[in-house]
Order: C-alpha cells, then structure tokens, then sequence
C-alpha cells in the first residue's frame, strides 16, 4: 500500500486550490487525476499553471466521482458546497479532505459526519494551522509542562479590510457563503483553542455584532466558553473593520504564560522578562503562507498506512458545534449548552 499512487481530484478551483495542488503534488505520493469547476476555462488554466499531465477536467462534479483512478477528493468549492459534495465523495467510496468549514448548518454537519462514517474512508478538516511551526512549539511547551495547568485559553482571528485585499469578498459577505463571523473564518480560531485546550466545552455564550455593514450577517463574534474540566476560555472573530490581519493566542497556566511568541514560566529559572520564541507565526490570511505541505504529507501518510487523520470531520464536528452555538446563543441572548442536540 504504501507504494500506491493516489489519484487526487480538486473541486473548486480558486484562491486556495492553487496551493492545495502544489502540495499534493510534492508528497510524491499523488497524481492530480482530475480538477472539476464551474469554469471549464478556470481548470484548464489551472492544468496548464501546474503543468498537470493526465488531468481530466469537469465541470460536473458527479461525472468526476465516477473517474475510476480517482481516490480522494479535495473540496475548495465554495463553503455552501462543501458538506454535500463531501457527503458524494464519502458515498462514491472517495477518500475526502473537506476546506473549513466542513458544513454550513448543523443538519449538514450531522449528514456528513454520518456520510463518512458509514462509507468507512478518511477524511481530513481544513484546519491547516495543525501543520504551523508555531503552534508545533506552542503545543511541545504545554506538554513539556512550561505553563502548568492551563486555566485560560484565548484565541482570535481578527481580520479586516476585506473588500479590499479578499478576491472572494463578494461571495464571503453573503449570509448563504459566509454564514457568521465564526463560520467564514473564526472556526479556525476554534479549533485552536481545541488543540491548546482539549478538554470538551459544555457551555458557551455569544454576543455579536454587524458594526460596519461590511457583512450580510454578525461579523464580529465573541464566544466564552466553558470546558467540562472547570477551565474557562474566550474566542473572538471580527471580519470588518480597517485593521490587518492577526491571529491572537494568549494561555494562562499555574506556571507561566503565552502571549502570541512571548513566554514567562517558572521552568525558566532566573527569568526575569518575557522570552520570546522566534519562529513563523500564523499574521498573514495570504494561502500562500499556509502550511498547506504538512498537511497534504499527513492526509498521504494516513491513506497509505492505514492511520486516523486528525483533525477529521468526526473531529471537527466539535469545532464546528461550537461556531452554530455562539450563533445560536447570540440571536437567543442565552448561555448555549454543548453538545447540541
């Protein structure tokens, strides 16, 4: 098995297909067997950028599930696209790696969590900040004991300006696309915090807010949580606003402290300021940043050795439960209990 070549089909060939493409490629491992989207034009121009040879290209994406030497199915549609097209690929015996976020509403969530359980292939949920060196040291810290016992957990994806530097602005502002501040972004603020602190959240409460019109629906999103282990967090998505992208992450724990790239711990003994670590930090939406290669080499390494990818959509269920709550606890002005029924 482990010498198999696996045959990769791309849908949605836009802003983040381009990266997505060149990593699997680079695993040494894939062919991109077949590229599927709206635009006959787009995919063909998508061959030829990365010089794809034995490539078919489709604009109808069930003819493209019945491809015989297709194997798995990478999903960079649009988001209202992504759990029904995940749930195709499940049951036409494709393996599938689902863009965030998996599924728009909770129904979706739940049929496509079914979809690829009963099909028995793998998955994998977008969540490429799995692979950022950052949070590869942040999580090497926590386990080597650096801040003790987290109590407090922080994450934020803060991200203005979009209608001028985002290409696909006009789709993401649309409530049928975008869906919340947590949906068309803060769910990767979400799972975050899930890696830091894994411990469930039972209970969450949202206020949010549409400041600038920038969005069709609350873009700006804050959400504390509880975890059943007693700890607290706090999770914040802003979409608007005239400010550049940053990416927030501050731990507290009964021997030290991260904020961002900077640590005070008792493991340091005599340290008597902040330390920083120098490393790649997650500033930038810019998909070409994206540790996209980490990825695409663990989704690889899964299928060829028979191993669970993580984060996969069963995984990601949790995360995505988290982001249909704070909308829920928002617009009912209540405390919302997880997980939900």
């Amino acid at each position: 098995m482990a010498d198999k070549r696996i045959g990769v089909g791309v849908v949605g060939i836009g802003w983040v297909s381009h990266p997505h493409i060149d990593a699997w490629v680079k695993t040494g491992h894939c062919d991109i067997v077949a590229l599927c989207s709206r635009s006959e034009e787009n995919a063909r121009a998508a061959v030829a950028q990365h010089s794809l040879t034995n490539c078919r290209v489709y604009t109808d994406y069930e003819q493209m599930l019945r491809q015989e030497n297709l194997d798995l199915v990478d999903i960079c549609s649009l988001n209202a696209s992504h759990a029904e097209q995940g749930i195709a690929a499940a049951e036409a015996g494709k393996h599938v790696l689902v863009e965030k976020p998996v599924a728009m509403t909770l129904d979706e969530l739940r049929r496509l969590d079914r979809a690829i359980t009963t099909a028995g292939v793998k998955s994998l949920a977008g969540f490429v900040l799995h692979w950022s060196p950052y949070f590869d040291i942040v999580k090497s810290m926590i386990e080597n004991d650096f801040f003790g016992k987290l109590y407090y957990g922080e994450t934020g994806y803060i991200s203005g300006r979009w209608p001028k530097w985002y290409p696909g602005y006009f789709w993401a502002k649309t409530k049928k696309e975008g869906g919340s501040a947590m949906t068309v972004a803060g769910c990767h603020a979400v799972d975050a915090l899930r890696q830091f602190m894994p411990s469930d959240v039972d209970e969450i409460v949202c206020y949010a807010g549409n400041f600038t019109g920038q969005m069709d629906y609350d873009a700006t999103q804050c959400v504390m949580l509880h975890f059943k282990d007693g700890t607290i967090g706090q999770i914040t998505s802003m979409v608007e606003g005239n400010m550049p992208y940053s990416f927030n992450v501050r731990l507290h724990g009964t021997k030290g402290t991260l904020v961002q790239n900077r640590f005070y711990s008792d493991i340091m003994e005599g340290q008597t300021g902040w330390a920083e670590i120098p490393t790649i930090m997650p500033d930038t939406a810019e998909v070409t940043h994206h540790p996209f290669q980490g990825e695409m080499d663990h989704f690889v390494d899964c299928i060829l050795h028979d191993k669970s990818p993580m984060p996969d959509v069963k995984d990601a269920v949790k995360t995505h439960e988290i982001c249909f709550a704070a909308e829920m606890s928002a617009l009912e002005r209540k405390p919302i209990k997880l997980p939900l029924s």
